[in-house]
């Protein structure tokens, strides 16, 4: 293990931004860019219908909408460390989308709304979460507007997440009597003055949190504020870094986004307390970063990031080694070499050519369906990173082509899209209309939309009669090969092949799988599919 290697993976900090629509998150992500130099203008992402838009939504849709649908990376330098930012699809109905980004971050940052406290999507996210024990800050946002009072979010967070909250800040104030957050760490005041265009180092700085100043000046709610710490010192543990990392508690700091004010602490936090980029288990063996061999997990596809181009871009979190431009690598899946020449960074939807990427980056390899998600890259090692969920769909329908001359289009649109995760396709083994499965009605919406403005091809999106989606396997020591064919031959008419050509059994009524489970005792019905259907491709081959 050279030092260089070694220094480079403890320079880097990857995490990803988690809440539920409307918190704040892309505001947040903005405002992180922005103090940290990465950025020189904010987008707006409250006029929805403004020249500019947040930069980390970039795709038409969200522009119209204006909401994040889809996640995008963001690698930004800030003493000292290079800090990859993701942000995700606050909207549930790419929840998928989401916890796939789960796998591939250190850390993750929890915004929460100050009015409306912990939310269901937020709520499902740190399940996530703390099944993979990711280390959680949290950040109260929207502390200028009406809302809750602190100690009572405090104990919201901490009942409904099963978390130890350890606040870093604590308000004083809210809305138009919002004085600023007293720094409990380094026992001073940041007073707030509104204005998104106040940046690093401008804010007013009180020293001491029981100087006499602050309680002439803010007077009631710097009293109560005062008086609410002093239970909090009492009550809550102190902070302890092994629980941290370990996922189990989160230090809390309080600010609104939207005024830049009390993003520079969370950015210094993410700093210093989240962790750089650690070992990661593949089926073969538990790998470390600063091995000198690179690896690599594909964690995300997206296609037309740029529609002059027709693109499709793997998105790749380096997990050990050093990534070099041009050097030789394996997909695991299928064999292949291939040599990435034009391997990108990301700003957005902007990118610059990369040279050189460490453990813990995240890079993006244009491609032309050679990867698929949770492939695993290595300079020639069989190994395969485990932990990429797909979900088993729970709405489905069927499409249909407007103008049948662009049958060809709608089956290539489908298939890109389906292969970046973006909606769940099926090919019935009898049929020929192709069936979409999605967690949320609004990827229904995206794919039409979608298909129509980067495929040119109008589709009708109809209901389906499926309700229930189950992939399906069979161990060797059951039969293995010949008795998941011969499931194959006998349900083929309510059997398709999804993306990786896993086999897929679609029925209308949870009755129908009690009674077909019975039927087949030796075949197991998944509702969750992981990594790139290795296991389902061998015994189809088979």
């Amino acid at each position: 293990m050279s030092a260089e290697l070694a220094q480079q993976v403890r320079q880097r900090r990857t995490f990803a931004i988690i809440s539920h629509p409307d918190a704040g998150k892309t505001t947040l992500t903005e405002k992180l860019l922005l103090f940290s130099g990465a950025i020189q203008i904010a987008g707006s992402v409250k006029a929805r219908k403004a020249s500019r838009h947040a930069t980390s939504d970039w795709m038409e849709i969200e522009k119209q909408r204006g909401i994040s649908v889809a996640s995008s990376v963001m690698q930004m330098e800030y003493r000292g460390c290079t800090i990859n930012l993701l942000d995700t699809p606050g909207h549930q109905d790419f929840s998928e989308d989401t916890y796939r980004v789960l796998t591939a971050v250190d850390a993750a940052l929890m915004v929460i709304d100050a009015a409306n406290g912990v939310e269901p999507q937020t709520r499902r996210l740190l399940q996530v979460c703390r099944a993979r024990n990711t280390p959680i800050l949290t950040f109260v946002n929207k502390m200028d507007r009406e809302v809750q009072e602190p100690l009572a979010l405090m104990d919201e967070i901490e009942r409904e997440l099963g978390m130890t909250v350890v606040p870093f800040t604590w308000p004083v104030g809210m809305a138009k009597f919002f004085g600023g957050v007293l720094d409990l760490r380094k026992d001073q005041m940041r007073v707030f003055t509104p204005g998104e265009d106040r940046v690093a180092g401008t804010e007013e700085i009180v020293d001491g949190l029981e100087n006499p100043v602050l309680s002439e000046r803010f007077g009631d709610v710097y009293e109560q504020a005062a008086g609410e710490i002093e239970l909090v010192r009492e009550a809550a543990p102190a902070f302890d870094e092994a629980e941290f990392l370990a996922g189990h508690q989160t230090p809390m700091f309080f600010g609104s986004a939207v005024n830049n004010f009390g993003v520079q602490e969370v950015l210094d936090a993410l700093v210093d307390l989240a962790p750089a980029p650690g070992e990661r288990a593949a089926i073969q063996r538990v790998v470390k970063p600063e091995e000198p061999k690179f690896t690599g997990v594909v964690f995300k596809i997206q296609a037309n990031m740029d529609p002059a181009h027709r693109d499709r871009i793997a998105f790749v979190r380096v997990a050990s080694g050093k990534f070099t431009r041009g050097m030789n690598l394996k997909v695991v899946r299928s064999g292949k070499a291939i040599r990435p020449n034009t391997v990108v960074t990301f700003m957005s939807q902007k990118r610059e050519l990369l040279e050189e990427a460490y453990a813990g980056d995240i890079i993006g390899i244009p491609n032309h369906g050679v990867l698929q998600l949770g492939d695993t890259l290595t300079e020639g090692e069989a190994l395969q990173y485990t932990g990429l969920p797909f979900f088993a769909p729970e709405l489905f329908r069927s499409v249909e082509v407007a103008d049948p001359l662009k049958t060809k289009q709608l089956r290539a649109g489908l298939t890109q899209l389906g292969e970046e995760g973006a909606i769940q396709v099926f090919r019935p083994m009898a049929g020929s209309v192709l069936l979409l499965g999605a967690v949320g009605q609004l990827q229904f919406e995206v794919v039409a939309h979608r298909l129509e403005h980067e495929y040119g091809v109008k589709a009708r999106i109809m209901p389906a009669r499926f309700n229930v989606a189950r992939w399906v396997t069979c161990d060797p020591a059951d039969g293995g090969d010949v008795e998941l064919k011969r499931f194959v031959d006998h349900n083929s008419h309510r059997l398709a092949l999804d993306a990786v050509d896993a086999p897929t059994l679609l029925l209308e009524y949870a009755g129908e799988l009690r009674a077909i489970q019975e039927n087949w005792p030796k075949i197991k019905f998944h509702a969750l599919r992981e990594h790139a259907g290795l296991v389902f491709q061998r015994q189809l081959e088979g």
